[in-house]
């Protein structure tokens, strides 16, 4: 009940009016959010890379429906990609299409992809595109594919709440795809998802082990595991470890203020560990979605909130 209302209000305008002007929710919003400057994301991601993690940079925004919106969060990741290379840090960049104007012409956002993907690749970098609702999940694949077929630098993530994930993730396998799998953070139909948090614990499992198998990996498939669940972190382990499967074949990816200690202990124990690292103005919805997803990061925001 509390995660369909606060992924409820994550896309409420009404909502978001009011708590984008309440200044302990933007200070709590900044538990999992660099801040709202680039500079901001430097000096997060510099700290990181000294604890040893690489981040994945995310320039905050979506749902874009006009061209010049489109345009200037296209210039605002090639800002980003010459800060990383500038600066000399450990760092990929993460993005939505409907930033980029997916919403308003797909031919439009390729131009802008494009324009991305060359930029990553003449500064060594990996660009992940990230995945949203199912009302875009077909054009946002597709967008992947006609980039996959040119630029070896880009990713694509998939949710395992989707009931269509296992068909997705054995196709890109074939194709030899960088995906990070994460159980999946919008409110969808029980036709489309499942409903039961044990079933989609249960896909995710599966469909870390199909990605992590040696036909996938013969390919060329690259898996990011993107969960800060124990349980299953501690079910990937105990396949890659039974499988003697390769550490340059995964990594496991992590958010950006959530469960810190665990990203540690990841790293100690010798696997690659990315952390997911956003910011940027537009936090609102993503903050939203934080708080859908565990009771604690709800408990946070209200007790600061009281504080005030």
């Amino acid at each position: 009940m509390m995660r369909s209302f606060f992924l409820y209000l994550s896309a409420a305008d009404w909502a978001k009016n009011l708590v984008m002007r309440m200044g302990p929710a933007r200070r709590t919003a900044y538990r999992f959010v660099a801040g709202d400057t680039l500079d901001d994301a430097l000096e997060v991601t510099r700290r990181l890379n000294a604890q040893g993690m690489g981040v994945s940079l995310d320039h905050l925004g979506e749902s874009v429906t006009d061209e010049a919106g489109a345009r200037q969060a296209m210039q605002e990741y090639l800002v980003l990609l010459d800060a990383i290379r500038d600066n000399g840090i450990n760092a990929a960049v993460s993005l939505k299409l409907t930033q980029l104007g997916l919403d308003i012409s797909e031919d439009l956002c390729e131009t802008h992809m494009r324009q991305i993907l060359d930029r990553a690749r003449d500064t060594g970098r990996h660009v992940t595109i990230d995945m949203e609702s199912t009302a875009h999940t077909d054009a946002t694949l597709r967008m992947f594919r006609t980039l996959h077929a040119d630029y070896d630098n880009v990713g694509i993530v998939i949710q395992a709440y989707l009931y269509r994930s296992e068909a997705d993730m054995r196709a890109l396998a074939e194709e030899g795809a960088f995906v990070r799998l994460c159980k999946g953070a919008y409110k969808e139909p029980p036709e489309h998802a499942f409903p039961d948090k044990t079933d989609v614990d249960a896909n995710f499992v599966h469909l870390t082990r199909l990605y992590l198998s040696s036909e996938a990996r013969a390919n060329g498939a690259y898996l990011a595991i993107a969960t800060h669940d124990e349980k299953m972190i501690a079910a990937a382990r105990e396949y890659i470890q039974a499988n003697d499967i390769p550490l340059n074949a995964f990594e496991f990816q992590m958010l950006y203020g959530i469960r810190p200690k665990l990203q540690e202990q990841l790293r100690d124990d010798g696997y690659r560990v990315v952390i997911y690292v956003p910011y940027g103005t537009q936090w609102y919805p993503y903050y939203m979605r934080r708080l859908a997803e565990r009771p604690a990061n709800v408990w946070f925001f209200l007790t600061h909130l009281v504080r005030r």
